[in-house]
């Protein structure tokens, strides 16, 4: 009889766990996240080994005067300047409500607490937030275990789906274009004629990396727009054709209001069927190709 009992116990803590993890949200190691009241969308990290949530912050403030002792701040409110990847800032207050000293591999630094809501647009949680110049981070948001213990799992395998064609943005010409995924590109292109460089050497394209350009793109619609940005290289093609130099810029590219920077090369894709084309250097990381899938 204690047998019986003891394995119905078991058994009932077993279907209690699967349960539970049925009813938390898995999450992948890179998500599409926002802070509250900061009206931006961040290309956040999900971080199993980070303890507590990071957010990238600069020009800090304490207002009414700030003390030499950080502790002695707390309760205090505090402004800073914050930014996603695509550049986007905004300035944000918040109260104080600890600090918190890290050891990293600069050392030890004593930074800010805060307590932001964190999350997804639908789903956010207030979470004590730490508050730090990420400016040479790839992600400007962390996520720590702080959030995932709100009910989520990590599976670092997890990665979109995205089928042979796909209508994607560019932020930078506030159009949509209809797309063609190729996993046997190694870059995205993008169509762009008359191509205007400030300064431009006309005898060696290398020697122009590093200005602006200003090229007029179109989406299948007709739609047009002239972009203006900095030339970041130059990239050699080699295809059917024989082969071609085109000039590199960096844009942001991806799913309406999920863009993230990627490097594009510009040629005129007027005879082609799809004026955005995009490579594995966009899917790498985020995205599996389903072919079976149509728009």
């Amino acid at each position: 009889m204690f047998r019986k009992v003891v394995i119905s116990a078991v058994l009932c803590v077993l279907s209690l766990s699967v349960f539970a993890s049925s009813q938390a949200i898995v999450v992948s190691q890179i998500e599409t996240m926002t802070v509250a009241n900061s009206g931006l969308m961040f290309k956040a990290r999900i971080d199993t080994g980070a303890g507590n949530t990071s957010l990238h912050a600069v020009d800090l403030e304490v207002i009414g005067g700030e003390s030499d002792n950080m502790k002695h701040n707390i309760g205090k409110t505090i402004a800073f300047t914050t930014e996603n990847e695509q550049g986007e800032k905004q300035r944000m207050q918040a109260e104080i409500v600890s600090t918190s000293t890290v050891r990293n591999a600069q050392g030890r630094e004593t930074r800010y607490m805060v307590k932001l809501g964190v999350g997804f647009p639908d789903r956010l949680h207030n979470v004590y937030v730490n508050l730090r110049d990420r400016s040479h981070m790839n992600y400007k948001l962390l996520i720590g275990r702080n959030f995932l213990k709100q009910g989520y799992l990590v599976d670092v395998s997890r990665k979109k789906i995205i089928g042979p064609v796909a209508e994607l943005s560019i932020k930078q010409t506030g159009l949509l274009f209809n797309t063609r995924i190729d996993t046997g590109a190694v870059e995205n292109s993008l169509h762009a004629v008359d191509i205007r460089i400030e300064d431009q050497d006309f005898d060696d394209m290398a020697n122009n990396v590093g200005k602006m350009i200003t090229f007029t793109t179109e989406n299948d619609k007709g739609e047009t727009v002239d972009v203006r940005t900095k030339i970041r290289g130059t990239s050699y093609i080699r295809n059917a054709q024989g082969t071609e130099v085109r000039y590199m810029v960096r844009l942001s590219v991806g799913e309406p209001k999920k863009e993230y920077l990627v490097d594009v090369n510009l040629k005129d894709r007027t005879k082609m069927g799809y004026k955005l084309l995009i490579g594995r250097n966009w899917l790498q990381g985020h995205y599996v190709v389903d072919v079976t899938q149509e728009l």
